[in-house]
């Protein structure tokens, strides 16, 4: 005797039937929630705190570019330099790692921030941060 015959359509919506067939979109909505679980984590990191003392050590590959007023690049091309004194730390932060991961791209700031760690990072931008 057929399955349908002994159920009614009712129970074979809400029986193992209906189930295998939706299979596919509870995995697709599990990996939806995992995906977004895991990428707040990225996205959301606190900037770290600062030594903008530490910093004064550290300033002098900045100050040849972003201490002039008015200054201007002709490395790749002519590039106005922007004044970073007194910009918010938390900006200057994401700037800086965006240089090291490549998301951001400039030669000379590549470069810098490839080789600044992330206290290096802090450090600069809490400096900068107070200046005005």
């Amino acid at each position: 005797m057929k399955l349908s015959k002994i159920m009614s359509p009712n129970l074979m919506r809400s029986g193992s039937a209906s189930i295998a067939r939706r299979l596919p979109q509870v995995f697709a909505g599990l990996a939806m929630a995992a995906s977004c679980a895991f990428a707040s984590t990225g996205f959301a990191a606190e900037p770290a705190v600062g030594n903008a003392e530490a910093a004064k050590a550290k300033v002098s590959m900045c100050i040849g570019c972003h201490g002039i007023p008015g200054y201007r690049a002709s490395f790749p091309e002519v590039y106005s330099v922007p004044m970073i004194a007194g910009q918010n730390a938390a900006y200057l932060q994401v700037a800086l790692r965006a240089y090291a991961s490549g998301e951001r791209t400039h030669p000379t700031m590549d470069a810098i921030a490839k080789s600044l760690s992330d206290q290096d990072i802090a450090d600069l931008s809490a400096y900068y941060a107070k200046l005005k």
